[in-house]
């Protein structure tokens, strides 16, 4: 696929280049700065963008802001942010926007090289790739006005292996319950949220924006 990579570390960057150019890959930009980010993904439509929040000129945001707008340009593009910092606000316009094709790593908990292609592959195919920690920080919870309240612990439990993308499988194995219990707990949650069955195909990532907005 066609990636671009936005990063201001050089060492990174071309870490990067290598690693995806090496799995067969086309690198179709990189930038190193947030300046140049918005123009460079509208021009290239890349198939996914690897993205840094904090990028210069001033080292704050530029990059997930510049994200942000592309995916109001360009609907469901593929974002993998890998940072070291969880930016709140823009993460969560980002999300608001659709949990489909996002992911967010955070830079220190990547565990291997594997881990970060299985991201992006998934992020790619309309799934979520979401960090805990990242997670963790932008649960922000409203007094009185939780649309998880229905929920049992064990279902919150299934819904937040959910946001980081987990398939039931590994959720089974994750949570040490049997996969049909998995998918009892997943009906369970669609049901409890109102999510109708005639949007079958997009249930999940309903499901997942629902919590990740809560």
């Amino acid at each position: 696929m066609r990636i671009l990579i936005a990063e201001d570390h050089a060492l990174l960057r071309e870490g990067l280049v290598l690693l995806l150019a090496g799995e067969g890959h086309e690198i179709c930009a990189t930038v190193d700065n947030g300046s140049d980010l918005l123009p460079a993904l509208l021009e290239h439509r890349p198939d996914a963008a690897v993205v840094d929040v904090r990028l210069p000129p001033s080292f704050r945001d530029e990059g997930l802001r510049a994200v942000v707008e592309a995916r109001r340009q360009i609907p469901e593009l593929p974002v993998l942010v890998l940072s070291q910092y969880v930016e709140r606000a823009y993460a969560g316009e980002l999300l608001a926007q659709s949990a489909s094709g996002v992911g967010y790593l955070l830079k220190d908990r990547v565990g291997n090289t594997e881990e970060f292609l299985e991201a992006l592959d998934r992020i790619v195919a309309g799934g979520t790739a979401m960090d805990p920690e990242v997670i963790s920080q932008l649960m922000i919870r409203r007094a009185g006005d939780d649309p998880l309240s229905t929920l049992t612990q064990r279902e919150r439990e299934v819904l937040a292996l959910m946001a980081e993308g987990q398939s039931n499988p590994v959720i089974a194995k994750s949570l040490f319950i049997a996969e049909s219990s998995v998918n009892k707990h997943i009906g369970s949650i669609f049901t409890k949220l109102g999510l109708p069955t005639s949007a079958s195909g997009h249930r999940r990532v309903l499901a997942v924006l629902t919590y990740l907005r809560a």
